[in-house]
């Protein structure tokens, strides 16, 4: 039995209106280097301090601390304006489908590559709360843990938050391929859902136990 679902955040829960992906490229192409799509899908959902470092190197330019430290400000900036404009709201029945859910006793944490601080207005805006009583149980954000994804550590410690030792009872993803190798590296059932950016042939390439529409549908399936 399902005890647990663990859910990334923008693209999966939270339409952004794709303003992290203009902010991340944004914050890394002001320093001059070059950011080749696939590359900037392949590092979204990770933690965005290891994805800015990564894709300045991969776009040519040295990444210094200094360097990524700059330009993670940057990138908070530019988000902040994104989001100031057009307001994060939760995709179309996600958050039916995590109350039904929560009826029927199964708890629900958040896990996001952004910092604590970038992911708590989001949630403020769209009056999720945390702990007894709320919609959530739990939210990790990848400043709290070691490494981001596609480590599975953030979903460790959703699991420590709420109690629940058994892997094999949580379901865990979002709509990226990191969100699926988190699952999968952390031993839990790993979901994809295509509200994202990529289709359910680059999905299913990766290691999954459901590739849906949309966690609207999840309460069908588990």
């Amino acid at each position: 039995m399902i005890k647990l679902v663990v859910l990334d955040m923008a693209g999966t829960t939270v339409d952004e209106h794709g303003d992290v992906y203009k902010a991340l490229e944004g914050s890394v192409t002001a320093t001059g280097a070059t950011v080749k799509a696939e590359d900037l899908q392949r590092w979204m959902g990770a933690d965005k301090t290891e994805a800015i470092a990564a894709l300045l190197e991969l776009g040519g330019i040295t990444p210094t601390p200094e360097l990524v430290a700059q330009q993670f400000v940057l990138f908070r900036e530019l988000l902040a304006e994104f989001y100031a404009k057009t307001p994060p709201e939760a995709l179309p029945g996600v958050e039916e489908a995590l109350r039904t859910l929560k009826s029927r006793g199964i708890k629900i944490g958040l896990t996001t590559g952004f910092s604590r601080d970038v992911a708590a207005p989001i949630l403020g805006t769209l009056g999720w709360g945390i702990g007894e009583g709320q919609l959530l149980d739990a939210v990790v954000t990848s400043d709290e843990v070691a490494a981001g994804r596609p480590a599975p550590y953030m979903i460790h410690r959703v699991m420590e938050a709420t109690g629940v030792h058994d892997v094999r009872a949580v379901v865990a993803g979002g709509d990226t391929v990191v969100d699926l190798l988190a699952g999968h590296h952390a031993g839990v059932h790993p979901l994809g859902v295509l509200t994202g950016a990529l289709n359910r042939e680059q999905l299913e390439e990766h290691p999954h136990d459901w590739v849906l529409a949309s966690v609207a549908e999840l309460p069908n399936v588990i």
